[in-house]
């Protein structure tokens, strides 16, 4: 009886496993059809009668971009939205471009882990883990180094070389999403009451107003 019961007990855990994870694709490619007007957890696919070669092309990624803003930096994002043919295959990629002393400001992506390399430069880089521990793992990085963020987790990446600097980032999700720390927060729309934030990050309220007014 113990035996059947533990039998059973792996069963529930392996249905519960692969039923929280993306399934797999059925067929070759299902091409995004962004002209669909079904809603579904993903994106509709193309009929693949229609599939052309260029729905699995992205060209651009070798130029550079603009990192004249607040933050200098900038990401070329290559997900489902500018490549249809990564749809169903949980994967996209990006380019970073950093001005000296540019900053990929502290953000997370919900839906996937990010493994970055760097092409060119030097990036400080780090992310922080879940409560209660708070802890923040960092590392310089130089040309060549590899470093992942874990699926979730606030991280960042800030150029502290003396020139420009490149990185290119892989995630495990046709479309990861973004949530910028300080935008989501100081900038949503509706701002959320500054007397909470003030609470929050034990501030003055008008040094809370004062940071909305930048977003």
């Amino acid at each position: 009886m113990s035996s059947r019961l533990l039998v059973s007990a792996l069963l529930l855990v392996a249905c519960s496993l692969a039923l929280a994870s993306d399934p797999s694709p059925l067929q070759d490619f299902c091409v995004a059809d962004p002209d669909s007007k079904v809603f579904v957890n993903g994106v509709v696919c193309k009929d693949p009668e229609r599939v052309q070669a260029d729905d699995f092309l992205f060209r651009g990624l070798h130029l550079m971009g603009n990192t004249t803003n607040d933050v200098g930096s900038n990401v070329t994002a290559v997900n489902v939205v500018q490549l249809p043919g990564l749809n169903t295959l949980g994967i996209s990629m990006a380019r970073i471009d950093f001005a000296p002393g540019g900053l990929n400001a502290p953000h997370t992506h919900p839906r996937a882990t990010e493994i970055l390399t760097v092409i060119e430069g030097s990036l400080l880089v780090g992310f922080v883990t879940s409560n209660p521990e708070n802890r923040l793992i960092t590392k310089r990085l130089q040309k060549g180094d590899v470093f992942v963020f874990p699926e979730g987790l606030i991280h960042f990446q800030q150029n502290v070389g003396n020139g420009y600097a490149l990185a290119i980032a892989a995630l495990s999700s046709q479309n990861p999403g973004t949530i910028t720390i300080a935008n989501a927060v100081f900038g949503s729309n509706p701002d959320i009451t500054a007397n909470i934030l003030a609470k929050a990050f034990q501030i003055d309220i008008k040094v809370v107003q004062q940071i909305q007014s930048n977003f």
